[in-house]
């Protein structure tokens, strides 16, 4: 569980390559700049800080979508990628599994939700909220989605490393209390 890693690269105008790995297995997408996608992401680990057995969102991979399932299993959430072959129709739609199964993991909540954290503070630090909208085009840095899940990460998990204890005031960004 410890062996989980994340990316998220900007590529291009208006791309990003997200990558996540746990030791045993790899899965890699380009998702596109049509949805807000480092946010959904975010904002849904965020989820997993609540009351809700699971969370899930979606990155629009034109035409595919791709649907992550996350489902808590005590301290561990499980991990499930989802391809969707015509993101037209199958975008909100209540089937959970019913696209090809991509990867799928187990991980404990807070390595899970360290691993992304680490990896947009990254683009954050790479890019600067400037140019990740440059690149990204339609839609600003997730600033606050990043600040409520590195709180909650923080507080829940009790994350002893340092940026994660310093906030985004050390990353030139705003502090987040």
């Amino acid at each position: 569980m410890g062996d989980l890693r994340f990316s998220w690269e900007l590529v291009g105008s208006g791309g990003a390559v997200y990558r996540i790995a746990d030791g045993a297995s790899e899965h890699q997408a380009l998702v596109g700049y049509c949805t807000d996608a480092l946010a959904d992401m975010l904002y849904g680990l965020t989820g997993l800080y609540s009351d809700s057995p699971g969370e899930r969102f979606s990155f629009d991979c034109e035409p595919m979508e791709t649907r992550w399932l996350l489902r808590r299993q005590g301290t561990e959430v499980a991990v499930a990628v989802f391809e969707f072959p015509d993101g037209a129709t199958s975008w909100g739609s209540a089937d959970e599994t019913g696209g090809v199964l991509l990867w799928s993991s187990v991980a404990a909540r807070g390595v899970l939700c360290h691993a992304v954290v680490e990896a947009a503070e990254a683009m954050l630090r790479e890019h600067g909220e400037d140019g990740y909208r440059a690149r990204w085009r339609r839609y600003p840095f997730p600033v606050a989605a990043l600040q409520d899940l590195r709180r909650l990460h923080r507080r829940d998990d009790g994350c002893r490393h340092q940026p994660c204890r310093n906030g985004l005031d050390s990353l030139g960004g705003r502090a987040d209390g």
